[in-house]
């Protein structure tokens, strides 16, 4: 595979809690998942901390490890970064350092795939329409919340009230089997991951992206995923990125597009297959 990647934080000069790297055979994407503001996680490294670990035994497992499935994979990972944490960390509280995941990696002549949460990997045929994979985890009992959050004015209180509303309720949530699924301290997560595989020659490409890139689609209506992919193969993800950026600072008080946050981290990457 040929890959590209950009990816930029939330805001200038904060540390991105996105995470992807890749090689020739296997790439990753993680999308990290930390506290409400001022909440404390019962880490003391933190969620980038977290991501990046997290996402090096991924990228090490899939490319040497060809006897265990994407899904496995992530699971070994998961206990292998469990275990750096060490004892001053509490690993059972609800709060601890999580991220969303896509895996890939060639398997011959077939990629094999691994989804877990709200990142989305989007397969980019030769033929036909584009296939998206991840993001469609039900939360039913957070819509409610999401309204009032998209609701609130952006920076008020209660925007802030009801995003800390949000959040402790998802957390609660995963995990669980009464929520989203998320690699966190527990290897069964991984168990939940949407898998596959799809013949690479079918394939033109693919591309996997954290939700604050899936925002050109998903949010902004900036394009479909045919455009999405399309732009990316062509110009590159970090033009994508650049759209989804000028869109959110013509809207800076969410009103164009309501949303939760004015920005988030965006990470994406698109792969030519041979």
């Amino acid at each position: 595979m040929q890959v590209e990647m950009a990816g930029e934080p939330q805001h200038p000069g904060r540390e991105s809690e996105d995470f992807a790297a890749a090689t020739p055979e296997a790439l990753v994407l993680l999308d990290g998942s930390g506290p409400p503001a001022g909440a404390e996680s019962g880490c003391r490294h933190g969620t980038a901390w977290y991501v990046r670990r997290l996402g090096v035994h991924l990228l090490a497992r899939l490319t040497d490890r060809a006897d265990r499935t994407a899904a496995q994979c992530l699971a070994d990972a998961i206990a292998e970064t469990a275990a750096l944490h060490g004892a001053r960390c509490d690993l059972a509280h609800p709060d601890t350092p999580a991220a969303t995941v896509v895996a890939v990696r060639r398997s011959g002549t077939a990629l094999e795939y691994a989804v877990l949460g709200d990142s989305l990997l989007v397969l980019h045929p030769r033929a036909g329409e584009p296939r998206v994979v991840g993001g469609d985890q039900p939360f039913p009992a957070g819509e409610l919340l999401r309204r009032q959050v998209r609701e609130a004015a952006p920076g008020s209180p209660e925007r802030a009230a009801a995003l800390t509303r949000y959040a402790l309720a998802v957390r609660a949530a995963r995990n669980s089997g009464h929520g989203p699924w998320i690699a966190a301290a527990l290897p069964r997560a991984a168990e939940h991951a949407r898998t596959g595989t799809v013949p690479l020659a079918g394939l033109r490409g693919l591309a996997a992206l954290s939700d604050g890139a899936g925002r050109y689609v998903d949010l902004l209506g900036l394009g479909g995923w045919p455009e999405a992919l399309a732009l990316m193969a062509g110009s590159g993800p970090g033009e994508l990125l650049a759209r989804v950026r000028a869109a959110e600072a013509s809207d800076p008080r969410c009103e164009r597009w309501p949303r939760g946050k004015v920005r988030d981290d965006a990470t994406a990457v698109y792969a030519r297959t041979p």
